[in-house]
């Protein structure tokens, strides 16, 4: 005897949950949120993915993977490599100072506000950070062989310094919502590439 099939998309769900840990995360996010939110029953959503945890876990997976697919293809876009980074680091910017959305990057957060307590959240960020860095390494071979940067640092070199830079953005765009302000930070980290 079979059991009863689903009855829902397993990715509808899961991206109806990433909105709400997204907007809430993870302690903010209720059962009753998710429920409201994903359309299912508090037990057909426990049945099918065994815990809030579990399923915060897929609605991070599944942010970071439309997450670093949108920059991959700003930074595999068409443009000089420094356009192409600015391209990215713009992204940034309109995605936390969104005032339809007003949450920044659910990535950054789950970091910040589980990587002490979740090594699945650590796991999870590590390998986001580390698809992202390969594609900026990948940049700045292409930048260091077109002249547009000297070859006096390794890419590896130059991606995590711009990760950092990135990243850093991405916070004050949270703590300081003021686009002259975080245009200039832009600019002034593109200027010491």
């Amino acid at each position: 005897m079979s059991g009863r099939p689903r009855e829902f998309d397993d990715i509808a769900v899961v991206e109806a949950a990433m909105d709400v840990f997204w907007s809430h995360g993870y302690e903010g996010a209720s059962a009753q949120d998710l429920v409201e939110r994903t359309g299912l029953g508090r037990g057909s959503l426990y049945n099918a993915f065994g815990s809030k945890l579990k399923l915060y876990h897929e609605a991070l997976v599944r942010y970071q993977e439309l997450g670093i697919e949108a920059q991959v293809k700003i930074l595999t876009g068409p443009g000089s490599v420094k356009s192409r980074l600015r391209n990215l680091m713009q992204w940034g910017i309109e995605g936390d100072l969104d005032p339809a959305t007003n949450r920044g990057c659910m990535a950054l957060f789950a970091a910040l506000e589980r990587s002490g307590k979740d090594p699945k959240v650590v796991q999870i960020s590590r390998v986001y950070v580390t698809k992202l860095e390969q594609a900026l390494c990948q940049l700045f071979t292409q930048g260091q062989a077109n002249g547009e940067f000297s070859s006096d640092r390794s890419p590896r070199a130059m991606a995590r310094t711009f990760l950092s830079s990135y990243y850093g953005l991405r916070i004050l765009g949270r703590s300081m919502p003021d686009r002259s302000f975080l245009e200039d930070v832009m600019t002034e980290t593109l200027a010491r590439l």
